[in-house]
């Protein structure tokens, strides 16, 4: 009997052991899984915040000369709009290409899709990233910004 006794140890101790080895295979794949997930976002997923272009800094606000845009039925807009410069500004910006933006923008717009503050807003979202993109020259942003400083209907 004491021979059967031992038996069962044996099988019990290769159970165990059998036991000890999954544990620790498992915990192998988790840490090389794991390990694997780390190094993909510290090497790849961190890339793209670098790629990302860093905010423009404002520099210099230059209020341009106001001007009269024909409306629809005999309407008018008298307008002057400032730029907002960027440190990225090497020169004096020239704003020809901003008035040009706004008379093509306003022109035969009716009064009354510039009636309320919401529609001015939403035009003024429009006329600034058309000016930005019509500025902006390889990456570089010297326009950051449009400011109305006089806006009469009549």
């Amino acid at each position: 009997m004491a021979g059967k006794g031992s038996d069962d140890d044996a099988a019990e101790g290769s159970k165990g052991g059998r036991k000890k080895l999954i544990v620790i295979l498992v915990a192998v794949a988790v840490l090389v899984l794991g390990g694997g997930i780390g190094a993909y976002f510290a090497f790849f997923a961190g890339s793209s915040d670098e790629s990302a272009k860093p905010e423009p800094t404002p520099s210099a606000v230059v209020p341009l000369d106001p001007i009269t845009v024909n409306l629809a039925d005999g309407h008018y807009l008298k307008i002057a709009i400032a730029l907002q410069t960027t440190t990225a500004a090497e020169e004096a910006v020239d704003g020809s290409k901003a008035l040009d933006i706004v008379i093509a923008q306003f022109s035969n717009l009716e009064v009354a899709e510039l009636a309320t503050s919401k529609q001015r807003e939403a035009e003024k979202a429009e006329l600034t990233e058309k000016v930005v993109e019509a500025y902006t020259e390889e990456e570089v942003e010297p326009v950051m910004a449009v400011y109305f400083t006089e806006f009469v209907i009549q």
